[in-house]
């Protein structure tokens, strides 16, 4: 990694320089904010340490240049008069750290690292999603929020090896979505991706949709046929909830992995199968195998490379971009979210995770009544959770109140009399309540 050291203090530059060339590092130094631009200017340099306090131009200002010019650059500020509002300044203009002089070598080593860290997960996540842009995967993939950067950085490296992998992830995390990720980055993907739902096969077909089977090998074998080991020679072949598969089936499931041969059920000729298996699941595998549920042998077979996706609640930066991401999609004239009804959604948990996301966002395009949808268009789920995470006690039971009266209106369709016989109050006070909250119906 390259390094600029700024300071116009040559005790303290040299002290740095000797320090981190030890280290390893490329060093280069600038005695005041013009030199330092010059070389910026002309060197890939991917960390700036610069001092608060210099003659000429200060480190802020030297940063906010630096920044224009390249946004992607880290930068250490650092100062012998530290203070609360000078960092907060200095981390606005988009510094890393705020470090306080005299400097723990052993600190800032430490930071450099993580820095360096984040380069590589910054530099993986640009290479894949540049090849994204000529993929035929389904949907892109969002990843603003560190947790899912990781993910396509060791998504990345597990593309690169020919091992098994296993994804672990809740219900409508994308599991899939990365599986198709790794086969297409891998040295196979110009051969074929084959998936299997292990959760929609009946139990005793399970051994002929792996394996296939010979004609007349049991009733209804009318014809040979392939399984998916075999559809999927010389590719990946990705088994989706491989929990569901019966346990006793998995010793053959694992002699397969483990010789690369099968035979087809009624079938004496063993067949070669070069395959790489991508495993998930939304269970929890080990605890699986400790209540003896799921073989411990396969378990360690499968889980070669193991790799986590943070469901959506933990990645909430990514919000915005998805939902951005399925207007486009899904939306034929241009529509939008306002900043009440997009504030409610960044702060939904989301049990489906992207899933559940993206049927929202399908059935706010479907019941939209103009250009702007608001917070009163979304699911009632998502209203109640609005309602019940905010503001004071009195402020929250308002809403509440506001949410019952909208819920008993809509399932009457708006007419009074049920509606007010609905919630247990008189049409008068029903009335009242809705001047209160002007609940309108704009829908006729």
């Amino acid at each position: 990694m390259k390094i600029l050291i700024v300071d116009d203090e040559s005790s303290q530059r040299n002290l740095l320089k000797g320090f981190l060339a030890k280290q390893g590092y490329d060093v280069l130094t600038a005695a005041n904010g013009e030199e330092a631009f010059s070389i910026f200017s002309s060197a890939p340099v991917q960390l700036v340490i610069l001092d608060h306090r210099m003659h000429g131009m200060t480190g802020d200002e030297v940063l906010k240049r630096l920044k224009a010019l390249n946004p992607m650059v880290h930068a250490f500020i650092i100062t012998a008069y530290g203070n609360v509002s000078t960092a907060v300044t200095s981390l606005k203009l988009g510094a890393d750290e705020f470090l306080e002089k005299p400097i723990d070598l052993s600190v800032l080593l430490d930071k450099i690292q993580h820095i360096e860290q984040q380069i590589v997960i910054e530099e993986e996540v640009t290479s894949v999603n540049d090849a994204l842009q000529t993929s035929t995967l389904p949907l892109k993939i969002v990843a603003h929020s560190p947790g899912m950067k990781r993910v396509l950085s060791i998504a990345s490296k597990m593309a690169r090896s020919s091992w098994n992998v296993f994804i672990q992830g809740e219900t409508g995390t994308g599991k899939e979505l990365l599986a198709h990720l790794i086969h297409m980055l891998s040295s196979r993907s110009d051969n074929v991706f084959i998936e299997l739902n292990c959760a929609a096969i009946p139990e005793t077909l399970f051994e002929s949709e792996l394996f296939g089977h010979e004609k007349g090998a049991f009733t209804g074998a009318m014809s040979k046929r392939r399984g998916h080991f075999e559809l999927a020679h010389g590719g990946t072949l990705f088994l989706d909830e491989i929990t569901e598969i019966p346990l006793a089936l998995q010793p053959k499931l694992l002699r397969v992995l483990q010789e690369k041969r099968f035979s087809r059920i009624g079938g004496e000729k063993q067949l070669d199968v070069d395959i790489r298996l991508i495993a998930a699941t939304n269970r929890n595998l080990k605890k699986m195998v400790e209540d003896g549920k799921f073989r411990q042998d396969l378990y360690y077979r499968i889980k070669v490379l193991e790799l986590e996706i943070p469901p959506l609640r933990q990645r909430r930066e990514d919000i915005p971009e998805l939902i951005r991401l399925f207007l486009d999609r899904y939306s034929t004239q241009p529509i939008r979210f306002s900043l009440e009804a997009l504030d409610a959604l960044v702060k939904y948990p989301y049990p489906g995770n992207v899933r559940e996301l993206e049927h929202i966002v399908q059935r706010a395009i479907t019941f939209a009544r103009g250009q702007l949808i608001d917070l009163l268009d979304l699911p009632e789920e998502i209203r109640h959770h609005q309602a019940t995470t905010q503001g004071t006690l009195a402020e929250n039971l308002e809403a509440i109140e506001k949410e019952m009266l909208l819920d008993a209106l809509e399932k009457s369709n708006w007419v009074q009399t049920r509606a007010a016989a609905y919630l247990g109050i008189s049409e008068r006070v029903l009335r009242y309540k809705m001047r209160k909250y002007d609940l309108k119906n704009t829908s006729s």
